[in-house]
C-alpha cells in the first residue's frame, strides 16, 4: 500500500511494501494498521516535504490563491471502492480501484451507482490513475512498471505496456499525457510510446510540493490531489513551469467518510457542466463541486 512506501521513505525504508500491504489486508483487529497510519500522517503533513507547518497554511502564508467551492449534487458510489483515478466521458463515469487482488477498471452510471462492467486485474497489479487517449483508456500501476490500454466502448484490453516510472496519476493535455509518481514532478509523455518530453517540479517559494497523485487537465491547468495527510487538498498547477495557480480545501467535505487510507482521492470534470465529481477510497458518495476562483 502506499502508506507503507512513503513510511518506508520516512523511517529509514523499515516496512517491506508488499508483505506490509499483504498483512494489513489481512489483520482482522487492524490494531498495527492504525498505529502506523497515525505516525504516517503526523510524518506526511509535515515531513515529507521539509515543512514545519500544514500544507494548506503554507500556501496561504505563501499568497497563493485559495479557490473556493460548493456542493451541488452527490451520487451513490461503491463503498468497497478503493478509488485511485477517475474521469468522466459521454455521460459515463469510469473509475480505476486498487490494491493487489482488488484492482479493477469499471464502467459506472454515475446517477444510480450501478457498476455497468467491471474488468478485475491480475492479482499482482495495483491500479491506479486512468485518463482516455484517443479511443482508448491507459491505467497505470503503481510498482509493476506497466500499463494497460483498453478499447473505450467494451473495455477489451489491447495492450499491456513496459511503464518507465512508478504508476500514480495520469491524465492528457491534448497533446501529452501527463503523469505524477507521488513526487514533486510532472512529466509529459508522448501517448503512442511513454517517451518524457519534458518534466516540471511544483514548487511555491523554492520549496516542493510533493505527493501529487490523482490528475486532471482543465483549460490549460492540472489539478492535482493531494495524498495523504490531515487535509484534502487539490492544487491547480501550471503546466508551463511548476508554479501554483491556487488550491482547494476539500477537508470539510465528508469527514464522516474517512479513516485510515479512506482520503480523498478522485477527480473528474464534466465539461457540459463545468463542474468536478470527486470522491475517495471507499467513500459512499460522489460530490459533484462547482469550483470558483
Amino acid at each position: 500500500m502506499k502508506v507503507s512506501h512513503r513510511i518506508a521513505v520516512l523511517l529509514g525504508r523499515v516496512f517491506p511494501v508488499k508483505l506490509y500491504s499483504n498483512v494489513v489486508r489481512n489483520m482482522k483487529k487492524g490494531i498495527l494498521e492504525l498505529l502506523v497510519i497515525g505516525v504516517a500522517v503526523f510524518c506526511f503533513s509535515s515531513l515529507a516535504s521539509g515543512m514545519d507547518e500544514p500544507l494548506g497554511s503554507f500556501l496561504r502564508h505563501n499568497g497563493v490563491p485559495r479557490y473556493s467551492y460548493r456542493v451541488v449534487a452527490s451520487y451513490p458510489h461503491d463503498r468497497s471502492a478503493f478509488t485511485q483515478g477517475l474521469l468522466f466521458e459521454g455521460g459515463i463515469l469510469y473509475e480505476s480501484t486498487g490494491l493487489y487482488g482488488e484492482s479493477s477498471l469499471r464502467r459506472v452510471d454515475l446517477e444510480t451507482g450501478e457498476i455497468l462492467q467491471k474488468i478485475d486485474l491480475e492479482d499482482e497489479y495495483f491500479a491506479e490513475g486512468i485518463t482516455v487517449w484517443e479511443d482508448k483508456i491507459i491505467q497505470l500501476t503503481w510498482e509493476s512498471r506497466v500499463a494497460f490500454v483498453y478499447d473505450k466502448k467494451t473495455l477489451k484490453r489491447l495492450e499491456t505496456r513496459p511503464y518507465p516510472y512508478e504508476g500514480w496519476g495520469i491524465t492528457f493535455d491534448g497533446e501529452n499525457l501527463i503523469v505524477s509518481d507521488g513526487s514533486e514532478t510532472l512529466r509529459f509523455l508522448d501517448p503512442a510510446d511513454f517517451t518524457e518530453k519534458r518534466k516540471i517540479t511544483v514548487e511555491v517559494g523554492g520549496q516542493k510540493i510533493d505527493r501529487l497523485n490523482e490528475l486532471e487537465y482543465v483549460a490549460g491547468k492540472v489539478y492535482a490531489n493531494i495524498w495523504y495527510g490531515y487535509e484534502d487538498l487539490i492544487v491547480v498547477i501550471d503546466p508551463r513551469n511548476g508554479g501554483l495557480l491556487g488550491w482547494i480545501d476539500l477537508t470539510g467535505l465528508a469527514e464522516q467518510e474517512k479513516g485510515g487510507e479512506n482520503v480523498l482521492n478522485g477527480i473528474a470534470f464534466d465539461s457540459w457542466t463545468r463542474t468536478f465529481l470527486v470522491t475517495g477510497k471507499r467513500w459512499h458518495r460522489i460530490y459533484r463541486v462547482k469550483i470558483e476562483e
